[in-house]
């Protein structure tokens, strides 16, 4: 597993934060990385998600060349 730490002290957007943690708990699917379960830790809120080996989507594109049309195919998918 992964754990994302979010911190909420000082955080001005709690309510979207739980929005987003709502949604992310009753939408599954296998193209995504999936939310498992939530803890609050002291002042921080730990989402624990599945574990994606290669680190996030973000290095990846940052560290990857892809042509248009492969952009395309893993935009489909």
């Amino acid at each position: 597993v992964a754990i994302k730490k979010i911190n909420l002290q000082g955080m001005t957007n709690k309510e979207l934060t739980m929005n987003e943690l709502m949604v992310m708990k009753i939408n599954r699917s296998p193209n995504l990385v999936n939310y498992l379960d939530s803890y609050l830790v002291d002042k921080e809120l730990w989402l624990v998600m599945e574990y994606m080996d290669g680190g996030t989507l973000s290095d990846v594109i940052k560290e990857t060349y892809m042509s248009e049309g492969e952009i395309a195919a893993v935009s489909t998918q």
